[in-house]
């Protein structure tokens, strides 16, 4: 039987999709002012703005998401049908006590260790008192905790693209999933060798999600992302210094007077993406080999970025070669799962193509 969204049930699926968004982009404001914060004021703690609004993020996604599971589960019991345009297939979780759509699966899953590697945050801050880093065990786990979060808000806007906003909402998602996944990354730069994994990772999730975006909506896609992408860099270049100066002035607190005036958080996003993106959207027939020459790109980009924006030396040619190699092979790699990703994403409501 092939399964149709109705505009009605669409319709109520937004709502709860919206707030699901509105969560993600609380937490990643939060996440980009509190990144702020450590490099032009310092260490901080637990009970700081930054921080609870990341937090108020994570627990809004696990209420929304909460909310949908039950509502999902009573009507499973009371024998009505459930449309998957409305955050995706439902699946049946714990042995069948509930049932839920596997996006809101996803986007709950994602908070709930959000909050419970908050917990873990929170003894790191009463042990050391504060945060010097970002990159500290609790953060990193704080941070793919978002990520699944995020990817959940991905497969409940691409379940409702019958409706065009919620399908543009998509993008958005993976927009906002990418930029807050150049944080994560950052992680990878305690790994030995003379690749620059930083470098490397954040080549292969961007052409992860920018292929992805082409096989959920076409070359349209793939740009309209990363326009979304762009968007968002220029906002936080411009709110992230200011939120953090704003809130050192509230709490009688001074600013480092060595900063280089760089924001951090845009600074990690490619300048070359939407470059990147035009070149994958013109190679859409051969997505994986877009992917590989889209990750060279990415890495060869990356250092004249930190030249530019930094006043820094030019890059060792020896790690830029490894690095070119990894970013080729993660870029094929990319292109690869991202374009059937997308073609995922197609069926996550069960609703075909005409």
């Amino acid at each position: 039987m092939q399964l149709t969204a109705s505009r009605s049930d669409t319709a109520r699926g937004a709502l709860p999709a919206a707030v699901l968004m509105g969560a993600s982009l609380l937490s990643l404001v939060g996440a980009t002012w509190d990144i702020q914060w450590h490099e032009d004021v310092g260490p901080d703690t637990f009970f700081t703005v930054p921080h609870l609004l990341l937090y108020a993020g994570a627990a809004i996604a696990g209420l929304v998401s909460l909310a949908v599971v039950l509502s999902t589960t009573a009507a499973q019991r009371a024998g009505r049908p459930i449309d998957p345009a409305v955050g995706g297939r439902p699946v049946r979780i714990f042995g069948g006590i509930f049932t839920a759509p596997v996006g809101y699966v996803v986007s709950g899953t994602g908070a709930t260790l959000f909050l419970l590697y908050g917990l873990w945050d929170l003894w790191w801050h009463s042990l050391y008192g504060f945060d010097a880093v970002i990159d500290s065990p609790p953060h990193i786990g704080l941070l793919l905790s978002d990520m699944i979060t995020s990817i959940g808000l991905v497969i409940v806007l691409a379940a409702g693209r019958a409706n065009r906003w919620l399908a543009w909402g998509t993008l958005a998602a993976v927009a906002m999933l990418f930029t807050s996944s150049t944080i994560t990354v950052l992680g990878l730069g305690q790994l030995p060798g003379p690749v620059r994994w930083t470098n490397a990772g954040t080549a292969f999730l961007a052409v992860l999600l920018l292929s992805l975006a082409w096989g959920f909506l076409g070359r349209k896609g793939v740009l309209g992302a990363a326009g979304i992408v762009l968007a968002l860099q220029l906002a936080f270049w411009w709110f992230a210094p200011w939120a953090a100066r704003a809130y050192a002035d509230a709490v009688g607190l001074s600013v480092r007077d060595y900063l280089d005036g760089v924001p951090v958080t845009p600074a990690l996003v490619p300048f070359c993406l939407v470059l990147v993106a035009a070149l994958m959207a013109a190679l859409s027939r051969v997505p994986v080999l877009a992917g590989g020459i889209a990750g060279v790109v990415i890495v060869v980009c990356a250092p004249l970025q930190v030249m530019w924006l930094y006043d820094a030396p030019g890059p060792d040619p020896t790690r830029l070669i490894a690095t070119c190699v990894a970013g080729a092979l993660l870029g094929l790699l990319g292109g690869y799962l991202g374009a059937r990703f997308g073609a995922m994403l197609r069926l996550t409501s069960g609703v075909r193509d005409a």
